[in-house]
This record gives structure tokens, sequence and C-alpha cells, in this order.
């Protein structure tokens, strides 16, 4: 087997096509693991300590599924990346849509209106045992989405497999997002800078 350029192995703890994206963009080759939680049942009050306590569930639940010793022999350490979001609307934490009229009810509320995003990163060191996890916040202001713009994302139905019904890279909504404070990344659901910096003091 030919090494990977960096002098470390990564698991994404997510399913989520936006974070593999960004993880890629970021230069690093991984694998895919998935944590099978019911994240109903954790519940906190803050949305930090929220997302915080839902990345360290599927770090627990994916990290229990690994034969450990493998990579506490392994020469190269195995970082395992979990993380979740949720969007703060008001003083209501908003998760996934759980159907097409719920969906519709949260991207009426962001017309002329605005959200944030909280996402918490947890990262993993499965040779060491040493992990580091931090959120971050970004707010989000909207222009009007006019109903035809709702319908649409609603059909296509995409806004229903994330926090809030919330795409703002998406090229039906993209024009209608008049101001983000924060990153892209970060709203998309791995904040990079973030994810960087973590991965350092792990090592």
């Amino acid at each position: 087997m030919e090494a990977a350029c960096s002098p470390f192995k990564i698991i994404l703890g997510s399913s989520s096509i936006a974070r593999r994206k960004i993880l890629a963009e970021m230069g690093y080759e991984f694998t895919i693991m998935t944590a099978d939680i019911d994240e109903k049942s954790i519940r906190k009050d803050k949305p930090e300590e929220l997302v915080m306590a839902l990345a360290e569930a599927k770090a627990e639940a994916i990290s229990q599924k690994i034969p450990l010793g493998d990579y506490i022999k392994d020469a190269d350490p195995t970082l395992l990346i979990t993380s979740d979001q949720v969007v703060v609307y008001g003083d209501a934490v908003r998760e996934k849509p759980s159907s097409k009229e719920e969906a519709r009810e949260f991207l009426k509320g962001y017309s002329g209106g605005h959200a944030a995003t909280v996402g918490s990163v947890l990262v993993l060191n499965l040779k060491t045992g040493s992990r580091k996890g931090e959120w971050d916040r970004v707010e989000i202001f909207f222009h009007e989405i006019p109903d035809e713009i709702i319908e649409k994302m609603v059909e296509e139905g995409i806004v229903l497999n994330v926090a809030g019904g919330l795409i703002i890279e998406h090229p039906l909504i993209l024009p209608y997002v008049k101001q983000v404070v924060g990153t892209t990344d970060s709203v998309m659901g791995l904040p990079k800078a973030l994810t960087e910096k973590l991965i350092k003091e792990v090592l």
C-alpha cells in the first residue's frame, strides 16, 4: 500500500455530502463511517451544548465499532472527525425538518429575517485517545425570499436533509442571502479553520 501524503489517516464520521466536499477541499483523503445514534434522545438547553454532546455521542458510537488495537499498533495516528449542527431561529433550535410543511414554514421564517447556525467539530486521535472539540456560530441575514423559490426548494426535497432546512449555498437561495457573519464552510457543516486547528491540537 502506498502511504497517503499526510502522516495520519482520517475517518470522517458523517454521511453529509457537504462535509465530505469541504474535507476534500482541505486536501485530505479520508474514509467514511457513520454513527447509528438516536439524536432525538440527546437533549440540552443550549444549542452550543447540544451540538457538542451530539458530536461526542457520534465519536463514541463510531469508535466502539472500530477495533482500536489496530490503530494503537499502527505507526500513523488515525483521527476521527465528527460534527453536528443546528439552526437557531429566535429562541428555537431547529434540526432537520420533519416534513415538507415544516420545511416550508422554516424557509418562510428566514425570508426578510435572520437565523444562525451553531456547529461543532470534534477530533479524536484514536492512537493516543487525545480529543479536542469546539463550536462555531455564524449569523445569516436574508432578503425577502419569493414564495415560488420556497416551493421549488421544498419540492426538490434537499432541504429536508439539513438542519433548519437551511442551505445558503444553493443556487436558488444564494441571491437572497443578504449577509453572512462568519464562513460559508461553517454554515455547510464543517468550519475549515476550526477543523485544521483541532487536528493540529490532537496531533
